[in-house]
């Protein structure tokens, strides 16, 4: 039987939990480990807080929601506190006196979900939020929020309003909600948008794309809509059921603050025949203009930063496996790999010896064997990652009709149909600047074609066979006959520059690379600089002294660097930093030692002026000294965890570890100036 959603002891009355919305979180967090109800103190909070850095969860009239979803919770909970004073949470009207952790399972099923997002619909009722400040007791406001989810029986999401057409049709919107993380945002904003609706006497459905799950709206109810509103902070799923509908977008947060307006807007947009229309991927003739409220820099960003993020799996996912290869079948696994695999079974194991195999593990033919397997699949994932690059670019530019013209750009880009002449000469590879521009032309080719006016008997072709057809020549053509060889001699002149790299311009090289890691802890700066090196690994060659594998290395090294150095520092100098400080500095030394920059987060968060310049001197330091020391890795992740695959291990251990004393020194230095100690137990 699952456990009540709050007990009386994980709500506080009039709590000073300390003076910013990170102290809230880990002291809610604590209340809800000393329940009974967290199996993982450090990943709650670790989740929450990660979660608050997405965007603040301040709400208007005095509310905070921090909220995750979580492996340190197996059923879901909510922690409460009326705080004494209130706590900025990023809130449109100021600081919040109403507080609630909520945490969700990792794995829950839809009834744990619908659960919160009853709550979180409640919150947006102002009566739940006068009688949680009215209240004298814990145990009347832990019943008040039970009273508000209900037995939680039902894992139904709300029904839309109903669509049947009145007598004297009303106008009708449809809508789309969704937030990164699915749980309470997503269902606020429904909430409030289809209450704002009700006051201007307008019908609305909305979509809720939450973790909980979606109903997609019936499509009729889409087709009869004026009007449409997207308010998500992730992309609309399959958005072009909605093609040609007048649309107003935002940020899920917006209607939470202003639902009035945005309904306004919308009904404007449905009698404006110049408004923004949500874009076809079918050539729609109804389309008159893309929806797009981004920027040209951000747009740019999100279309690269899409291709990244689907690439570094292939990369990560590769670069272990040929890491694993190599511990089991040694390096000269490399030259016997097709025979392995192709001549023996596990019934029929291959000869050691006979191979000349000097370094396989323990001398094993098991380990041989799996060894040669595990580099087939690794540099079978390795080939994919630059198609993957390419096809998810054009994705974010094209949507789905994108992704099958930038695979096959991408797969152009590194000649995956191995095209040699009659001499054995391979056509020109364009490999990681060419999966850009090539998924780049790819995706505006296809937008281009998806925009065409068609018969409306041709419409249902035109994604299937239209769109990737006639863009895979167009883009193809281009990308061999016009950017072929021109970016195959800038690759070139790349390659040629990073193995002449020696001495100084390789400890110069290293310390951007460690700036870069550590300026915005997993941000797009550090994503550029980790992209670059994963793209080496996976073009370089398998030999130890590769720049492009000691490039990885110094990529790794300083992305470790800024959690450890801050652990650190909370160590040496505990006096500076507050107790929540020092509950994240527990946690930074497992972070770091995994490159998982992003451990280092909540400590810049809450002092960057003094916090981010020293984390950068830190990995710059490391950086530089890896590539010194010339250390090389061959896995493009896993940290400590990896040494396996590292060449020159003294050398990494002795970057790493004067990174860590550089930084945490700096922090140490930077806290000291100006500022007096922490009192001992403060924020706890």
């Amino acid at each position: 039987m699952m456990s009540a959603l709050i007990t009386p002891e994980l709500a506080t009355l009039d709590a000073d939990l300390g003076p910013d919305k990170h102290d809230v979180i880990r002291a809610l967090a604590q209340r809800v480990a000393d329940s009974g109800r967290a199996t993982d103190l450090d990943a709650l909070i670790a989740d929450a807080l990660a979660r608050e850095e997405v965007s603040a969860t301040g709400l208007p009239g005095g509310l905070a929601i921090p909220h995750c979803r979580t492996s340190g919770v197996d059923e879901p909970v909510v922690a409460f506190a009326r705080l004494s004073p209130p706590v900025d949470f990023g809130g449109k009207d100021g600081p919040a006196d109403l507080a609630f952790l909520i945490g969700a399972p990792a794995g829950g099923d839809a009834t744990h979900l619908t659960i919160l997002t009853k709550l979180a619909r409640a919150l947006t009722r102002p009566e739940f939020g006068r009688m949680l400040r009215e209240t004298d007791s814990a145990a009347e406001a832990a019943q008040t929020i039970l009273d508000a989810v209900g037995d939680g029986e039902t894992g139904a999401q709300s029904p839309a309003p109903a669509t049947t057409p009145a007598p004297t049709k009303k106008r009708s919107l449809v809508a789309v909600t969704a937030c990164p993380t699915g749980i309470a945002h997503t269902y606020m904003a429904a909430e409030a948008l289809q209450a704002a609706a009700a006051r201007a006497g307008v019908e609305i459905a909305v979509e809720t794309q939450g973790s909980a799950g979606a109903t997609p709206l019936p499509a009729e109810t889409i087709a009869e809509a004026d009007a449409a509103i997207f308010a998500v902070d992730v992309g609309v799923r399959d958005r072009s059921r909605f093609a040609g509908k007048p649309l107003v977008s935002s940020g899920v947060k917006r209607p939470i603050d202003d639902a009035d307006a945005m309904i306004a807007e919308a009904l404007a947009a449905a009698a404006d025949p110049h408004a923004a229309r949500v874009e076809s991927d079918r050539g729609d003739s109804s389309e008159t203009a893309t929806a797009t409220s981004e920027s040209w820099g951000a747009r740019t960003r999100r279309i690269l930063m899409t291709g990244v993020s689907y690439m570094i799996p292939f990369v990560a996912a590769g670069g272990l496996l040929i890491a694993l290869s190599f511990l089991l079948g040694g390096y000269d696994i490399t030259d016997v790999y097709g025979a392995v695999m192709v001549d023996n079974t596990l019934t029929n194991l291959p000869d050691v010896q006979a191979l000349g195999l000097e370094h396989a593990l323990f001398d094993s033919a098991l380990a041989v064997y799996l060894g040669a397997l595990l580099f087939v699949i690794g540099k079978t994932a390795f080939m994919l990652f630059i198609p993957a690059l390419a096809g998810y670019i054009a994705y974010a530019i094209a949507d789905r009709p994108g992704i099958a013209p930038g695979f096959i750009m991408g797969a152009l880009a590194v000649n995956l149909f191995g095209v040699v002449n009659a001499d054995g000469v391979a056509a020109p590879a364009t490999g990681f600047l060419g999966a850009i521009a090539g998924g780049v032309l790819a995706g505006v080719i296809a937008h281009w074609v998806s925009r065409w006016r068609v018969p409306s008997w041709a419409r249902g072709l035109m994604p299937v066979l239209v769109i990737p057809l006639v863009t895979s020549i167009l883009a193809g053509l281009v990308m061999i006959v016009v950017l072929g060889k021109p970016i195959n001699w800038l690759m070139e002149r790349l390659t040629d520059g990073l193995a002449a790299l020696d001495g100084t311009s390789a400890v110069a090289l290293g310390a951007v690379l460690g700036l870069m890691m550590a300026f915005d802890m997993g941000g797009p700066l550090n994503k550029v600089a980790y992209s670059f090196a994963a793209a080496g690994v996976g073009a370089a060659s398998l030999a130890a002294d590769s720049p492009e594998l000691r490039i990885m290395a110094a990529v790794m090294l300083a992305g470790m660097v800024p959690p450890i150095a801050l652990a650190l520092a909370t160590v040496v100098r505990p006096q500076l930093f507050t107790n929540a400080e020092h509950e994240n500095g527990k946690a930074g030394w497992l972070l770091g030692a995994s490159f998982i920059t992003e451990g280092a987060i909540p400590f810049a968060a809450g002092d960057p002026m003094r916090v981010i310049p020293a984390i950068m001197l830190g990995s710059a330091v490391t950086g530089g000294l890896s590539q010194l020391f010339e250390v090389g890795v061959r896995a493009p992740h896993g940290g400590i965890f990896v040494l396996f695959a590292v060449t020159n291990i003294l050398g990494y251990l002795i970057a790493l570890a004067a990174g860590m004393i550089v930084g945490a020194a700096a922090v140490i230095a930077l806290k000291s100036i100006g500022r007096a100690p922490v009192p001992a137990g403060a924020a706890s």
